[in-house]
């Protein structure tokens, strides 16, 4: 008999708020049930319906879940989001995303999202995950355990048969709502739960446990690799623009690059590239000639060669144009109004304080025949030039807020302070280009 201790350890006493998924199916309604039932974690429970617009009845389930959560003694929060697909895109896959960005939104620190995804869902996501060709990552299937947004998601019955779940609910003697979208069988996973597995299971009577525990092995197996690739990952990455040194790539076997490619591509919240994606940007873009100019647009993001640099970044961040105007006395930040910041920082050597604060300060854009004088080298330069020289990709160069002294420029992000204005020995400001305070 399925019981509260069958998944207490998976609820910790000093946990935040407990996010309950609530659809008023049978599985999340028993989950909500189990859970309500501890007196000591009632009114940390929040239940979760997400209406997606997409059915008529959904206004008449969110009342039925009101009820329910209202009969436990526990929050109920209704979620509206848009869930409609567009042309060519996957319906469940987009209701799914939908419904998990709103939870997400909603996790803070030591909160736990839970899901009532049991052994059977389990057994139907390796079977997707199988005949779409995945890897290692996508055989594990579904984790217990996880981190979600700032909390973590929790799957308490993903061991647990349903037959476990059914025969709670009927003890219980529950009431719970039955989607009709259950039995569209255009479905692929409704296929799969209506058609194939009863089938598959006339012959395998315990596939749900055995598929459950192929899934082990290869999230084990996952785990190693990816650790393995994480600390490698280290070592090929610029710690400063977070792009890949190819030189260093390049060291490792044919199989042991796609992995720490994807592992890269991974890293800037890309979903899990397929084998023909990284054969592209291998092929177009990290083996392109040096005089050309590569570059591929994925997943509404950028991938770019600039010398033995691999970039990769969000399209739209090109466009992410900063607020020029005047630096105010006094201030010791300008915020450049995309995410980024212009700080001061006390140092020895820089521009001298007493200077700072007796002149005008402005940040403008690059216009064009800027000219910098540094004081490691003789004359003036071109921007244009120490940009090459300082391998500044160029789509990067017109995207640099510049600091301008009583119109004179003055200082420039990466490449440093005009000799007319610099100093050492005395109480100086050194300028620093960094994420916006307020978003780290």
């Amino acid at each position: 008999m399925l019981t509260f201790d069958s998944i207490s350890d998976l609820i910790p006493i000093n946990s935040g708020t407990l996010f309950l998924g609530y659809s008023g199916g049978i599985d999340s309604h028993v989950l909500l049930h189990l859970v309500s039932s501890q007196i000591h974690l009632r009114n940390r429970i929040v239940a979760l319906y997400v209406h997606h617009g997409l059915q008529a009845e959904a206004d008449d389930w969110a009342l039925h879940c009101e009820q329910q959560c209202r009969q436990l003694s526990v929050s109920f929060q209704l979620l509206s989001v848009n869930a409609k697909a567009d042309i060519g895109e996957s319906p469940e896959e987009v209701a799914r995303d939908a419904r998990y960005t709103a939870f997400r939104q909603l996790l803070d620190y030591e909160d736990l999202l839970l899901i009532a995804q049991h052994r059977e869902d389990q057994l139907e996501t390796v079977l997707l995950q199988m005949f779409r060709g995945a890897g290692l990552n996508g055989l594990a299937a579904m984790p217990v355990y996880t981190r979600f947004g700032k909390g973590a998601l929790v799957r308490p019955f993903l061991k647990i048969p349903k037959s476990s779940i059914l025969s709670y609910a009927d003890y219980h003697q529950l009431s719970w709502i039955e989607d009709p979208s259950n039995d569209v069988n255009e479905f692929d996973r409704n296929y799969l739960r209506n058609q194939i597995i009863p089938l598959l299971k006339q012959r395998w009577p315990s596939l749900d446990k055995t598929i459950a525990r192929s899934a082990q092995h290869c999230a084990d197996s996952a785990e190693l690799i990816n650790n393995w690739a994480n600390s490698v990952i280290a070592q090929i990455i610029d710690p400063v623009d977070h792009c890949l040194l190819i030189h260093k790539w390049q060291l490792f076997t044919q199989v042991q690059r796609r992995y720490l490619l994807r592992q890269w591509l991974q890293s800037f919240g890309l979903k899990f590239p397929s084998q023909a994606v990284l054969q592209s940007i291998i092929d177009q873009v990290i083996e392109a000639r040096l005089d050309a100019n590569p570059k591929l647009v994925i997943q509404k993001h950028l991938i770019r060669k600039y010398r033995d640099k691999l970039y990769c970044f969000d399209e739209q961040s090109l466009f992410d144009c900063f607020t020029v105007g005047e630096w105010r006395q006094g201030e010791l930040f300008y915020d450049l109004g995309n995410g980024f910041e212009l700080a001061l920082v006390e140092a020895q050597a820089g521009i001298p304080k007493l200077f700072w604060l007796n002149h005008v300060i402005t940040i403008n854009k690059r216009q064009g025949g800027e000219a910098l004088q540094l004081s490691n080298r003789q004359g003036k330069h071109c921007l244009k030039k120490l940009y090459q020289e300082s391998g500044i990709p160029p789509w990067e160069r017109n995207n640099k807020p510049l600091l301008f002294i009583d119109g004179c420029l003055a200082f420039v992000p990466e490449l440093g302070i005009d000799e007319r204005f610099f100093a050492s020995g005395v109480d100086c400001y050194q300028i620093v280009l960094r994420k916006n305070s307020e978003s780290m």
